[in-house]
């Protein structure tokens, strides 16, 4: 497997020709580098006017290798070639290494990069990415690939410090400032010929040596490297170093580069808005930092945020008044690690009477509220006390807990609670207090904690009766002019003191089921199943020509078509036992058919929209204005379906022999709106209705416009 680097953006509050300075001292030793051994110059060349300086070094390397694999390889140094290219009129330098030794073997590729900051031209950036690939080694391609790393995390971890020591070294010997290149002057005798010598100018600087010359192209530079260079200094790309460390904490470099680069992954694959960093980095820490399992789950939270409008359930979800007055739990000051502090008073509450009187629903609805405005207080806190804070502490005071608690259907809740908020909140808890623990507490932990993720349970301090009085308890993580006064602190604590529910306010099993919208068991969405030869189809009647149709769906699985129809005949409605004389169930309950199979395209109904291609994890938004009124069908189907399936859709005779088949199942995620031409002003924004089901989080990547139609699609994988 190709091992890859991405380093962030290090900025050097100096100036690019004095930063230049410091990096040739590196050369042909570094004694701040043991390994790096030496280096000789293998080419040379120089521009006339100076402007372009391209030398190539071999480099030798003495590994940090154990013996007996050193004999078995039977080398003691490795051998790099290094080719710098400089730039001294755009101000660049481009540097690129390979390795020589055991190349039919080990591919390794570097490429470096020290520009000047866009934002200010005294300052530099410097980036570096490098691939590791291991093709084989005498049965030791695990051991190299460890080692490998290893020297390189090391050594990256010198670069800056290395530049620093040499930029002390010229200020030593009093060079602060290196004058920047400027164009020599040309002789009167000399104007003339120069002008006609334009032209010729590039070709003879090209003629030493042609590789020379494809080096003088930044293009190429940059090609040859292997990973495509993000341009320096879009924020958007790419991440600084300094804004790491300030905002997200110390990350070793390996870190680093698994942040910035999954960052980088979803910003190709989603052009839209994208998770904060932060974010990112909460997901990448609860997979032990393995980008493919980080961003498996973290795109399914994603898409699990999207379906349910979590983004806005600050801004548009009130807690019913049940909520306010016996859910006892709150915000209260922060700990000593300037963590937000969340006390939790569940001894005090009535969880049967408020499950009764709420459901699951709202009270999750309500925990995910709360985690929403934990993350919120956490960016505050982090400003305020000049520190990267990505966590808060829970306080849960037990006192009064008992038999009640573990009543069947309110543990029910609290497990799924706790599922969700582990999918979609990871390494948000930074330590949980448990306080007042009585016996009954054993019975309640038995249940829950097989629930609860290792590293969240390892955060867990449990204390028995009023052992968080004394050494290693509450002082120690909790200051003491804000230990709450039911703690026997001097602090009131504005959490409520819960109580039990009245059954007045109990709900019956009905209410409680028709609710209008489940969080978790129903969505805005619908989902559908596409097989190969039986697409899924709806329909949309417009009455009033110019109307807009909107949609939003999700390719959960396989790659589909997506295709809009007209029809001014009614297609009959699908016959549900359509299988029932071959004594073989539908191939999915969700997947409707309306276009009649001995319908002809061009005669019976007519193509709107070009078809679309969408492949698995897609997210794709687009509307179509329509010209007539009629019966418009949206119509999923499978991709590798033939080019003339579009004017002869098998039906029920042709899925027969792919029932069994599960590479041939697609699955969608759906949600279609019809808008009024008076609602419409020619823009994708008017499509955002507070019910619609457009996000945020999908926005455009790529467009098709044509004189009635708009489309997006957002490349998402789902996993």
């Amino acid at each position: 497997m190709v091992q890859k680097y991405q380093s962030p953006v290090r900025v050097y509050k100096h100036p690019f020709e004095l930063i230049m300075a410091a990096y040739e001292r590196r050369f042909p030793t570094c004694p701040l580098i043991p390994m790096f051994v030496d280096s000789d110059t293998v080419s040379e060349f120089k521009s006339e006017d100076g402007a372009v300086h391209i030398i190539e070094r071999r480099c030798k390397l003495d590994i940090d290798a154990p013996r007996l694999l050193k004999k078995i390889a039977g080398v003691d140094y490795v051998y790099f070639v290094q080719k710098n290219a400089l730039s001294s009129r755009e101000r660049t330098l481009h540097i690129e290494a390979h390795n020589e030794t055991f190349s039919n073997r080990v591919i390794i590729k570097e490429h470096c990069c020290y520009s000047v900051h866009p934002d200010n031209e005294d300052w530099t950036c410097f980036e570096q990415s490098a691939s590791l690939d291991i093709k084989s080694f005498f049965g030791f391609e695990s051991t190299v690939e460890k080692i490998a790393m290893k020297q390189y995390t090391s050594n990256i971890k010198k670069g800056k410090e290395i530049i620093e020591y040499y930029l002390r070294q010229l200020e030593e010997e009093g060079i602060t400032f290196v004058p920047r290149w400027t164009p020599p002057a040309l002789t009167p005798s000399f104007e003339a010929a120069a002008s006609c010598r334009t032209q010729a100018t590039s070709t003879a600087t090209k003629a030493p040596d042609a590789a020379l010359a494809d080096a003088l192209s930044s293009e190429a530079l940059s090609n040859a490297s292997g990973p495509t260079e993000p341009v320096v200094g879009t924020p958007d790309d790419k991440l600084d170093a300094d804004y790491i460390k300030r905002y997200l904490g110390d990350l070793t470099p390996l870190q680093e580069s698994c942040l910035i680069r999954l960052r980088r992954w979803l910003q190709e694959t989603h052009k839209g808005k994208i998770p904060k960093d932060e974010h990112i980095l909460r997901f990448l820490r609860a997979r032990d930092f393995n980008i493919d399992k980080a961003r498996e789950v973290m795109c399914q939270s994603l898409t699990w945020r999207k379906q349910h409008q979590v983004d806005y359930i600050l801004d548009t979800w009130n807690p019913p008044q049940v909520l306010q007055d016996y859910y006892a739990g709150g915000w209260h000051h922060h700990d000593k690690d300037g963590r937000p502090l969340y006390v939790l008073r569940l001894g005090q509450m009535d969880t049967k009477g408020l499950v009764r009187a709420l459901g699951e629903e709202a009270l999750l609805r309500y925990v995910l509220s709360v985690n929403e405005e934990g993350l919120r207080r956490c960016e505050e806190n982090t400003k305020v006390f000049g520190r990267p804070i990505s966590a808060w502490t829970c306080l849960v005071d037990l006192e009064g807990l008992n038999m009640r608690h573990l009543w069947r259907p309110g543990v029910k809740a609290l497990l799924r609670i706790i599922e969700v908020v582990e999918a979609n909140y990871p390494e948000t808890l930074g330590r949980l207090l448990i306080l007042r623990a009585p016996r009954v507490f054993p019975v309640l932990w038995t249940l829950v904690s097989p629930f609860i993720d290792d590293n969240t349970r390892r955060k867990f301090l449990i204390y028995a009766g009023n052992d968080y009085q004394g050494p290693g308890g509450l002082l120690d993580y909790i200051d003491k002019e804000i230990i709450p006064d039911f703690l026997s602190g001097e602090c009131m604590c504005e959490v409520p003191e819960g109580g039990l529910v009245p059954k007045s306010l109990y709900r019956t099993a009905e209410e409680l089921e028709n609710e209008d919208l489940k969080l978790w068991t129903e969505t805005i969405y619908q989902s559908a199943s596409v097989f190969k030869g039986a697409p899924h189809e709806i329909l949309v009647q417009i009455v009033d020509a110019s109307s807009v149709i909107t949609w939003d769906f999700d390719v959960c699985k396989g790659d589909i078509v997506f295709n809009l129809y007209h029809s001014k005949r009614s297609p009959q409605p699908p016959k549900r036992d359509s299988l029932a004389a071959h004594s073989i169930s539908s191939p999915g309950g969700d997947n409707v058919q309306l276009i009649d199979k001995l319908w002809q395209l061009g005669r019976d109904y007519s193509m709107v929209e070009s078809p679309l291609i969408c492949r698995e994890g897609e997210s794709v938004q687009g509307s179509h204005v329509t010209r007539w009124p009629g019966f418009y069908i949206l119509q999923w189907r499978f991709h590798s379906m033939p080019a003339c399936a579009a004017t002869n859709l098998p039906r029920v005779d042709d899925v027969l022999a792919s029932l069994q088949v599960s590479s041939h199942k697609c699955k969608v995620m759906y949600y279609t709106e019809v808008i009024g031409s008076e609602d419409f002003r020619g823009s994708m924004t008017s499509l955002e209705s507070s019910h619609s089901g457009f996000s945020q989080l999908s926005a455009a990547t790529t467009s098709s416009s044509q004189s009635h139609s708009s489309s997006m699609v957002s490349r998402w994988r789902l996993c």
